[in-house]
């Protein structure tokens, strides 16, 4: 008979010493961002990670503690500041948190007990989603929640109508609640990860009062236990809303009530998931992320909680070119934050091993520091993607902005290679640059290398009659702008 290694695991424990304490965020008052609860502005910086892959291995039954916390240090010294994670990662047998249902597994809960205090020694956060509804599908065989292991559940095309998995669902949460949901390593909930119509009999009519119960349990125990609540989300294959369009699912995903932000993930077919260059991606990244501040008609914050190569990856079995891959990443994140997104999105790795490369993590460093540029506690931006002016086409031109702040984005798309990546040493263009919306007065204008992560230049320009003019931009491959009152 083959060892069961959760099965064997020991009593709970308890992490010592006690994590020090850290402030909660929240969303911020009137501006579609996050800060803390001292009002400081913070971005979720970050990407999707798994507690069964390399970085965060060393975490099961203590194997490599060591290994784990270096992991930690180096994402906090290069601007990281979230990740994404479920509570389990059903690709494997052994990682999941209850086994049968309702019985929490030592060696699990241990794992999570740890993370949460190296994420509080190192002052990361954490995206928390309680269940991998990807492979929970794929190996429902094999899930404790399976009728046939004892679970509530016959089939996942009923997890979110049947009575008896709802219970099974809110005792999860409760458990991760009261554990950890006093934890301020702890960002924010995305109560069920990719919400879909098949988890409710191929309809999406469930969506709203599922969602309406899943954030009703949670904000009451954590306002009863700590006096306040972290904030939430559900989040949504974003393809889907293409797919199905005749399904209802913009309301619940963007406009639902309970929910705090909008998240989906963004997988366009062909550009995102399939690219053959680093361009048309971006491009994708801005348009869907314009659609989606379309579809929400309060300041709540919206951005991308996973994107990446995944047809290339899953389907054709081919790992990204490293140069490539690091480019089409950045251009992503850019195309993201200067659209109106928070932070630069949220990769899914889809690489051998699942990790993200040197470069990915240079370029989340460039914009972590490129954020303090902007005052996000007032930035009550709209997307100018449509209505920036610039005097080539052949440049790409993504933005947002108020009346008073402005963060854009340039990009060419006149020199692309045959590997799909932009020539670094083509000539440069000179652009003149229009930016409407802005108050009349003068600005000050950041160039920001999003390569190098640094500023290029800083000049002073003149808004008038409702639109800024930007003269003598010089652009060879692609160049970030961060824009603020004089």
């Amino acid at each position: 008979m083959k060892r069961d290694p959760e099965a064997a695991s020991p009593s709970f424990v308890t992490v010592s010493p006690p994590p020090l304490p850290m402030p909660w965020i929240r969303v911020a008052d009137g501006a579609p961002y996050f800060l803390t609860e001292d009002g400081r502005p913070w971005a979720p910086i970050g990407q999707n990670d798994a507690i069964s892959w390399t970085e965060f291995a060393g975490l099961f039954r203590r194997r490599d503690l060591d290994s784990v916390e270096r992991h930690l240090e180096n994402l906090r010294r290069q601007g990281v500041t979230c990740l994404r994670l479920m509570m389990e990662y059903a690709q494997v047998r052994h990682r999941y948190i209850e086994r049968p249902v309702g019985t929490f597994v030592p060696a699990m809960v241990r794992l999570w007990d740890d993370l949460f205090a190296l994420c509080e020694k190192h002052g990361l956060r954490i995206l928390l989603t309680p269940f991998d509804t990807f492979w929970m599908w794929l190996h429902w065989r094999w899930h404790p929640y399976n009728r046939a292991n004892g679970g509530p559940l016959g089939h996942p095309s009923a997890a979110l109508t049947c009575p008896q998995t709802r219970e099974a669902i809110k005792g999860r949460l409760t458990f991760a609640v009261e554990r950890w949901g006093g934890s301020g390593a702890l960002f924010a909930w995305d109560l069920w990860n990719e919400i879909h119509p098949a988890h409710g009999g191929d309809s999406a009519e469930p969506f709203p009062d599922f969602i309406t119960d899943l954030s009703h349990h949670v904000r009451t125990l954590e306002l009863r236990l700590y006096g306040r609540s972290h904030p939430q989300t559900v989040s949504l294959f974003g393809p889907e809303l293409i797919w199905r369009a005749h399904m209802e699912m913009e309301e619940p995903i963007f406009r639902h009530p309970d929910l705090d932000f909008a998240t989906i993930h963004i997988y366009e077919k062909g550009t995102i998931d399939h690219p053959a260059d680093t361009v048309a991606p971006a491009e994708a990244m801005g348009r869907i992320v314009r659609s989606s501040l379309a579809e929400i008609r309060d300041a709540r914050p919206f951005f991308d909680s996973e994107h990446g190569p995944i047809h290339t990856f899953k389907d054709h079995k081919r790992t990204l070119p490293e140069p490539f891959d690091d480019e089409y990443f950045r251009h992503l994140q850019w195309a993201h934050l200067a659209s109106g997104g928070a932070g630069g999105g949220m990769r899914w790795p889809n690489r051998h091993p699942h990790i993200l490369t040197a470069g990915m993590r240079r370029a989340q460093g460039a914009m972590a520091a490129f954020l303090p540029l902007i005052d996000w506690s007032r930035f009550r931006r709209v997307n100018l993607n449509a209505e920036i002016g610039t005097s080539a086409d052949a440049v790409l031109a993504f933005g947002c902005g108020d009346r008073e702040q402005a963060v854009l984005w340039l990009v060419r798309r006149d020199t692309i290679r045959r590997d799909g990546t932009l020539a670094p040493d083509a000539p440069p263009h000179e652009l003149t640059v229009t930016v409407p919306g802005l108050d009349a007065g003068r600005y000050r204008v950041t160039a920001w290398d999003t390569k190098a992560g640094g500023e290029t230049e800083i000049f002073e320009a003149e808004a008038a009659d409702g639109m800024l003019r930007l003269e003598g931009l010089r652009l060879s491959t692609d160049l970030a702008l961060a824009i603020r009152p004089l």
